[in-house]
């Protein structure tokens, strides 16, 4: 818990198989109890997700039946997976990113459609190909299966909201995710989602290999100046430590931004001509898939800024 704010805020922590190791979500103890975001679902990592839960709210004195109003950040797994706990033993107020009906209405054949094109114009075929169209329709169906969107009370667009009891600025921070809000409090409690991170600047996931792919890291830096604005005490991030150096993580996440296009334009006048041989070479510890959708997102701005060029060769992009 943390003191010396208008309002006290619990972490409840969860175990992930990804780097660091956890992810949080938040309970506001306010006038009327708070949820930012819901952490993993049952059976993600480890199978004790929903006793982790309950056993998180019980140190701040509460049940989940007793959530009056639940605020989700973005639509990943690992920040919905307990939303049905929530809405099993009570009735809360949903509070949701105004994009995420949008997104979650996309038929998922449409969805297939457009990663199966996106993906074969970069390149990737065969198994590789289909894995990829699988992950994106499987995310869309796990995700609104999680959030249904039917349940959601209040689509909030960014600026002035009421979160129940709280007044908050709902800041619009794309990237990792598109239709991502980080939520601050009185000017002083940042709860950041996926973004502000303190041990590292999360990846550019955006909306995959959607066509939104191109838009990541614009929407990244244009997240980040949102976030420049502000000044608060203590920032609440979905995974590594809460803390107050939200000016030192907004620009090292900047630096590391220009540092990632920097690198991907340098891969390409190596050699590396294709999105599988600029993926491989941009982090060769890690699986090469999972660099995909932000390798897409740099290649496609760089493009645009004219940095590299794109060529169509056989139908598949190539990149000089």
């Amino acid at each position: 818990m943390n003191q010396g704010h208008a309002v006290a805020v619990h972490r409840i922590e969860f175990g992930v198989d990804w780097p660091p190791g956890h992810v949080a979500c938040y309970l506001v103890d306010a006038a009327e109890p708070v949820l930012v975001d819901a952490g993993t679902p049952q059976g993600l990592a480890g199978g004790e997700e929903t006793a982790t839960f309950r056993a998180g709210l019980a140190e701040a004195g509460y049940e989940p039946e007793d959530i009056e109003h639940l605020v989700v950040t973005h639509p990943h797994v690992d920040h919905v997976g307990q939303v049905p706990t929530v809405l099993e033993a009570g009735d809360p107020t949903v509070y949701a990113p105004a994009g995420v009906r949008e997104r979650f209405a996309r038929d998922a054949d449409a969805l297939a459609d457009r990663v199966r094109a996106n993906a074969s114009a970069y390149g990737l075929t065969g198994e590789t190909l289909d894995r990829e169209v699988a992950a994106a329709v499987e995310s869309l169906e796990r995700d609104r299966d999680l959030l249904p969107p039917d349940r959601v009370d209040v689509w909030l667009e960014p600026g002035r909201v009421e979160l129940g009891p709280l007044d908050a600025t709902a800041v619009h921070t794309p990237g990792h995710q598109a239709d991502h809000l980080a939520y601050l409090l009185d000017d002083d409690v940042l709860l950041s989602g996926d973004t502000a991170m303190a041990p590292f600047r999360p990846v550019l996931l955006h909306d995959g290999m959607d066509d939104g792919h191109t838009e990541a890291f614009p929407g990244a830096f244009a997240a980040l100046d949102r976030l420049a604005e502000h000044d608060p005490e203590r920032v609440y991030p979905g995974h590594g430590e809460v803390h107050d150096r939200l000016d030192e993580v907004v620009e090292r996440d900047r630096g590391k931004l220009t540092s990632r296009l920097d690198r991907v334009e340098s891969l390409v006048a190596d050699g590396n001509d294709t999105l599988h041989a600029v993926a491989a070479a941009l982090t060769p510890s890690v699986e090469t898939r999972r660099m995909f959708s932000e390798t897409m997102s740099a290649l496609a701005h760089l493009e645009r800024e004219g940095r590299i060029e794109r060529e169509t060769v056989e139908g598949v992009y190539r990149f000089r």
